[in-house]
């Protein structure tokens, strides 16, 4: 393994047993069962990963797609069943709540335990004690068993003792999720220290928005198979169309996609690997009527509706990819319907070049449109707000949707379609300028 690699995960497996009944898993172990009282279930088939020292690495996928299990088997605390994983750093992890804690010891105890099993003598632990016990801030719970603890009290103590060993590599499962507000912004700034310190983070997350601000890379897990992995942006775009069940894959065909960037990049676009006649017209329909288009921008959808249409207007009705900060603006898309649809909703976002979804809305939101339209009809959809955001580059993304009987149908979506540029001449802190007005007056005198 490369001396700049810190973890190597290579052509890595899982498989478990389902059996019909508890009694099968006794008579396996002995050797007695017979074939086929069991089934094979693949929490990852031939997984390959690499991860470089200093980078931070966000794994995403739905329910089931197997992330957890890799972490867990890059930690130890499971066997994979082929495949290898190497791994060059000291690794201190965080997984599902309660790992590696005995709930009858108390905080200090667990605090030594959880310790040692990272590798820490106990004068370590204990030159440790102080930065750990104010991290996690529970007061004098930490004397109490841990089984009296909140899951927020847990997770601070887990955290706390997680990150204050010193790791070279830190792996967290998702378990920021149940802290505090506070808590999760503290954990997040100490990721930043980490980051800015060289060290190697791999996470899980299904926070989205976590996975663009802070990971260098994103890597796209789907039913024990790497979809993809590349910058956080295009990853979770993909992950969205995984999401509705509008991410075509050819049969067996998983290797072609993980080598394919084409592939992945229209694959919104394909239903069999050729375009279609409808595909053609709406990419012709856009240019003809477009301000300034995405030449990549990522469309798919199930071809009920066409966005065959998308700019935007100034406050003198003027098409322009210019706004000025603090003026009104109007988004424009017109769309035409294929089929009848009980309830289209119109929606649109507008992300940072980072892939940070900033802010956005739609038809039901704002109960603006709750009718039935017919195969053949067009409307024009006009979102008119004013720009509050800081000066900078925006890209803003289109979607038709809808529910029929109660499942979510993507009918066309057109991601990062249309670039926008605000002008500001002032720019506060973060992403959104609340036009405060400032008073300063004399404090009076008593």
């Amino acid at each position: 393994m490369d001396k700049d690699i810190a973890i190597q995960v290579s052509d890595l497996t899982k498989m478990y047993k389902l059996y019909n009944k508890n009694s099968d898993r006794l008579k396996d172990a002995l050797g007695l069962l017979r074939t086929g009282s069991y089934t094979e279930h693949l929490a990852l088939n031939h997984v390959n990963l690499t991860v470089k020292k200093g980078e931070t690495i966000g794994i995403i996928g739905t329910n089931g797609s197997g992330k957890s299990t890799i972490l867990k088997i890059i930690t130890g605390v499971l066997s994979p069943t082929s495949g290898t994983v190497e791994v060059d750093g000291h690794i201190s992890a965080l997984l599902e709540l309660g790992a590696g804690f005995n709930l009858e010891y108390n905080g200090i105890d667990n605090i030594f335990l959880n310790g040692m099993m990272i590798g820490f003598s106990e004068e370590e632990i204990k030159a440790r004690m102080d930065s750990i016990l104010e991290f996690a801030d529970i007061g004098d719970y930490v004397y109490q068993p841990v089984k009296t603890y909140s899951s927020g009290m847990f997770v601070r103590l887990a955290f706390a003792v997680a990150i204050n060993i010193d790791p070279e590599i830190l792996i967290v499962d998702e378990a920021l999720s149940v802290g505090d507000v506070f808590f999760q912004a503290k954990c997040y700034h100490k990721f930043e220290e980490f980051k800015k310190q060289g060290k190697t983070i791999l996470f899980v997350s299904h926070d989205l928005s976590t996975i663009s601000r802070y990971c260098d890379r994103a890597v796209l897990l789907n039913q024990g198979v790497i979809l993809g992995e590349g910058t956080p942006k295009k990853m979770i775009d993909i992950y969205k169309q995984v999401l509705v069940g509008q991410y075509p894959l050819p049969e067996n065909d998983f290797k072609s996609l993980l080598e394919d960037e084409e592939l992945r990049e229209a694959a919104g676009r394909k239903a069999d690997g050729k375009k279609s006649d409808a595909t053609d017209s709406k990419t012709e329909d856009k240019k003809a009527g477009s301000s300034v288009e995405n030449p990549e921008l990522l469309e798919y959808g199930n071809n009920a509706a066409n966005i065959t249409e998308f700019y935007a207007t100034d406050s003198k009705g003027l098409r322009t990819n210019s706004v000025i900060k603090g003026t009104e603006f109007t988004i424009h898309m017109r769309v035409k319907f294929l089929k009848d649809i009980n309830a289209p909703i119109f929606a649109y976002t507008i992300k940072n070049i980072m892939g940070i979804e900033i802010t956005g809305t739609n038809s039901m939101v704002e109960k603006a449109f709750l009718e039935p339209v017919k195969a053949g009809e067009e409307k024009v959809i006009t979102f008119k707000q004013r720009m509050l955001l800081q000066g900078g580059e925006y890209l803003v993304s289109f979607g038709v949707t809808g529910f029929e009987q109660d499942d979510f149908v993507v009918y066309h979506r057109l991601y990062d379609a249309l670039n926008i540029t605000v002008v500001s001449d002032k720019n506060t802190v973060g992403y959104v300028d609340m036009e405060s007005t400032v008073c300063v007056t004399d404090a009076k005198r008593d």
